[in-house]
């Protein structure tokens, strides 16, 4: 249980991110959920956790802007006092062919994906410096893992990811600070429904589970990595993929 942890989980208005938030609120956490503009979303989700008896604030922030980043990791500090888990979550998608693909989809992935978990992790660290704790997972993905056609920028902000993950969870070990990647394969979201379904039944028979994952079963991987069941475990891609990718 995760009983008097501050948790931050960008992203959390809606898909794997929902997901995370509402399973670390069950875990007694208080959770923190970012949005960047869909506020109704966001506010369905914390009254889910409420209603629950969870514990959940609304927590508006683009990722990508700096400034925002600071306010909304002070906003945490002031209300809370202290942050013990970062769940990095938000990201976005500008698919295309590479030659097509326009260098404001690129710098947009990216802003979101890359230098969003590079300026979130950052803004969490003196907290967690302090405390000498501290649970740090990013969400990274297989396309960052074996590329995938047509989404390069995707792809290249998710491999940018596992590596930061790795750096970072070796400069940050001796603090205390455990930092540890989950790589969904397909899994069942607004993003995965709205492929052809040729292409969905495609992917699935590549799979040898032979299904689509749930975002709930990615939530459980989050789950564990920032429970006292992983203390000795940093720097690692846990892949929740069906064995898709091996």
């Amino acid at each position: 249980m995760l009983d008097g942890k501050v948790a931050i989980v960008t992203g959390a208005s809606r898909g794997i991110g929902r997901a995370i938030a509402v399973n670390l609120a069950a875990q007694k956490a208080r959770v923190f959920i970012n949005y960047r503009q869909n506020e109704q979303a966001a506010r369905q989700v914390q009254e889910e956790i409420v209603k629950e008896g969870g514990a959940a604030d609304l927590l508006e922030c683009d990722v990508a802007s700096p400034d925002n980043v600071a306010g909304a990791v002070k906003k945490v500090l002031e209300a809370a006092g202290h942050i013990d888990i970062l769940v990095n979550n938000a990201g976005r998608t500008r698919d295309n062919i590479f030659v097509f693909m326009k260098e404001s989809d690129w710098d947009e992935v990216l802003d979101t994906n890359l230098k969003g978990t590079y300026l979130m992790t950052k803004a969490v660290i003196r907290p967690m410096f302090k405390a000498k704790w501290g649970r740090i997972v990013t969400i990274a993905s297989v396309a960052g893992q074996y590329g995938n056609p047509g989404q390069v920028n995707y792809s290249a902000s998710k491999a940018g990811i596992i590596g930061f993950t790795k750096a970072v969870g070796r400069e940050l070990a001796e603090r205390g600070i455990t930092v540890n990647a989950v790589s969904p394969g397909l899994i069942d979201t607004e993003m995965s429904r709205s492929l052809p379904e040729k292409a969905r039944q495609e992917i699935v028979s590549q799979i040898p589970i032979g299904r689509i994952g749930t975002a709930e079963e990615v939530a459980d991987a989050v789950s564990f990595l920032v429970s006292e069941w992983a203390d000795y475990i940093t720097g690692q891609v846990i892949a929740v993929n069906g064995g898709l990718f091996m």
